[in-house]
């Protein structure tokens, strides 16, 4: 296991996985913890890696201060430490690497987009993907280095970096941009900026049957 940091608050780890599973852009992986008097605690956390045969999987967890798992995992694990992970689970919210695809996060909402984003890229397709992604700062963007291409937009809602030509403000159906027929929405986030960027989605034409949305919550 390898361990380095995306934000201040937000840590990326990979995994060598002892019995391989290729996963699909999407899926999760479910982190439990068990301490010595027998109590035990679990998470889901997306991975944020394409599937690439290699047996090793990459997470990205933010730090939550009152959470049982995340702090755990920023303070206490090292690299070389072996963790106890189940997975890859879930398959409604999976892309299948044909179909165009616009990818909607807001915060740490990007890490299954991203896994997205990467098997696009990897597969020499990064025109089949779309990704709008909503950060409050620039130093809240997870993966920085790799959000640039025309197929990504980055809005900040609370300060935008020097020469942005967008000012700083929330998601909009400009950022969103058209919505070609065929297209799946994949929409990851708080209930918050769901809630708010559904709204937008659906009042810029898209069929709600085409939007696949997952909620995150405390862990």
């Amino acid at each position: 296991m390898s361990v380095h940091d995306e934000t201040p608050t937000a840590r990326s780890f990979r995994l060598r996985l002892e019995h391989p599973v290729d996963h699909l852009p999407g899926q999760h992986y479910v982190v439990r913890l068990t301490a010595e008097d027998g109590y035990s605690a679990s998470r889901s956390y997306s991975v944020a890696s394409a599937p690439d045969g290699s047996g090793v999987v990459e997470l990205t967890v933010e730090l939550l201060p009152d959470g049982e798992v995340s702090p755990f995992l920023h303070d206490v694990v090292e690299p070389g430490d072996v963790l106890e992970v189940r997975g890859p689970l879930g398959r409604w919210f999976t892309w299948d690497l044909a179909t165009p695809a616009l990818l909607v996060g807001g915060g740490s909402g990007v890490v299954p987009l991203m896994a997205m984003v990467r098997a696009a890229r990897a597969a020499g397709r990064p025109e089949l993907v779309r990704l709008v992604v909503s950060v409050r700062t620039p130093d809240d963007l997870y993966y920085a280095a790799e959000m640039a291409g025309r197929e990504v937009t980055v809005a900040h809602t609370r300060v935008a970096p020097e020469g942005d030509p967008r000012p700083a403000g929330r998601l909009t159906t400009d950022d969103l941009g058209p919505v070609a027929a065929g297209t799946t929405v994949y929409l990851c986030g708080s209930g918050g900026f769901v809630e708010h960027a559904s709204t937008l989605l659906l009042e810029a034409g898209v069929d709600a049957a085409d939007i696949r949305v997952e909620r995150f919550g405390p862990s």
